[in-house]
């Protein structure tokens, strides 16, 4: 739940365990050490509500502006009247209140109420229809300022479930029976790396066996007997237990490991057969869209609770340079205020609980929607489909529906600018026109209409 991590960890006599993460095989008996608001998980809750509480509210512009504006139009239909009423022909009085009617009509701010709005209702339903679920209008200002992205390494560059990556067998054995051998004993064992095996096996069409003898040695592998041959699975500490020699494969496993995977020996009889690796894949969309991010100068830092050298050799297959391993969620949490003192807009890729104080402190969260609730409730974008590409989609609707903010607002202010002089009478002493009400109420539906049209044109922008 902390760490991201996807594997199983061993534990022994005296160590920490971590409530509401899960017991994969063997017993123990606990101490509870901490309750309530001293757990971890209500440490996590509260780092989450202090850096939502932290952030200041976004002042719209058109709402501020709204107000002084009010108070300007109700100015100037007054001026209006009185100006007509003292000093215009006659009727002075009568065309006094028709022109200060037309004022109060033609400039009704329902353009300039619906500038943003509908900008924002017509992007965020274009996000969702794209899998980008924006919670609120700040959200979709501030994605595209964002100039720094933190990305989790497990469930958001990967799948988050170990697979099956190869088989390496040793002189005298084949990789098929290696792989046999290994799920007919794997059959017995729940542990994520045993399913990953099994699975593949039975996608090859392998006909497994019955284990017998099954025992299973904690952190370390299984052993067995499969067709009457002595079988063992682990890694290299259960090798050395029974007394078998791991060097013939050796730099072949360490080549695995230093490519991301999770290395196992197998041994028939006392003899090294061969070695599995297995492996949590990147997301096939994984390499695209960070590509399509660092092309649009986007700074990528990992940042994972899984060790460094897994976490290295990922971010070198991504071509990401800034790597931080090992964290815990208080250090993603100050790795996003260190770069925000930096001056730097960061975004915060995460699916798990641990990612959730730093997706809240973030200028703008990401959850992956195939994560948890914790982390989607904390973040101010999903991704409905985990899809990394999703950032650069939410970028490009927010660089548009920004833009098509503007363009609202400037449309209305210009409309008002133009047309409550004329509404006023200021053509009338040059041309002798006077702008009924009826008219008037014709132009300020026009201008709401053309506002709501130019907010319906983000139904068709381009977003990749």
């Amino acid at each position: 739940m902390l760490t991201g991590e996807s594997l199983p960890v061993t534990k022994r006599v005296g160590d920490k365990v971590i409530g509401a993460t899960l017991n994969t095989s063997g017993a123990f008996v606990m101490v509870a050490e901490r309750v309530g608001s001293a757990t971890m998980l209500s440490q996590i809750v509260q780092m989450v509500a202090q850096a939502q509480r932290s952030k200041a509210p976004m002042q719209r512009m058109a709402d501020a502006v709204a107000g002084y504006f009010v108070i300007a139009v109700v100015s100037i239909a007054v001026l209006t009247f009185f100006a007509w009423g003292l000093f215009g022909p006659e009727p002075r009085w009568v065309f006094g209140l028709i022109n200060a009617v037309a004022v109060l009509i033609i400039a009704c701010p329902c353009a300039l109420g619906l500038a943003t709005p509908m900008s924002i209702m017509v992007a965020t339903g274009r996000g969702a229809t794209q899998g980008v679920l924006f919670r609120d209008a700040a959200a979709i200002e501030k994605m595209r300022q964002v100039d720094t992205l933190i990305v989790d390494k497990t469930g958001t560059l990967t799948e988050g479930r170990p697979r099956y990556q190869t088989t390496v067998a040793a002189e005298g054995f084949t990789a098929s029976e290696a792989v046999r051998l290994a799920a007919s004993l794997d059959q017995s064992s729940e542990h994520p790396l045993a399913e990953a095996i099994v699975t593949a096996a039975r996608e090859q069409g392998l006909v497994l066996s019955r284990a017998e003898e099954f025992d299973s040695h904690s952190g370390i592998g299984v052993r067995g007997r499969v067709d009457g041959h002595t079988v063992a699975l682990g890694n290299t500490a259960l090798m050395e237990q029974i007394g078998v020699d791991v060097r013939p494969l050796a730099e072949r496993a360490e080549a695995l490991r230093r490519e991301g995977a999770s290395v196992m020996h197998l041994a028939v009889d006392s003899v090294l057969a061969a070695i599995l690796a297995v492996a949590d894949p990147v997301k096939k969309t994984t390499p695209q869209a960070l590509a399509s991010l660092r092309a649009e100068g986007l700074r990528v830092v990992m940042a994972t609770g899984d060790g460094l050298t897994t976490a290295e050799a990922v971010a070198a297959r991504l071509g990401i340079d800034e790597v931080h391993g090992e964290v815990k969620p208080a250090d993603k949490l100050q790795l996003v205020e260190r770069l925000q003192r930096e001056g730097r807009i960061v975004a915060m890729a995460g699916d798990g609980i641990n990612d959730a104080p730093a997706l809240a402190k973030a200028d703008a969260g990401i959850a992956m929607g195939t994560g948890t609730d914790v982390a989607m409730n904390s973040a101010q974008i999903t991704l409905v489909k985990g899809d990394l590409r999703g950032i650069a989609v939410a970028r490009a609707l927010s660089m548009a529906t920004v833009r098509n903010m503007k363009q609202n607002l400037m449309f209305a202010f210009l409309y008002n600018a133009l047309g409550i002089p004329i509404a006023a009478g200021a053509l009338y002493p040059l041309t002798g026109w006077l702008l009924s009400p009826l008219i008037a109420a014709l132009a300020m539906s026009f201008s709401s209409a053309s506002v709501i049209g130019n907010a319906l044109r983000l139904r068709g922008v381009r977003l990749v």
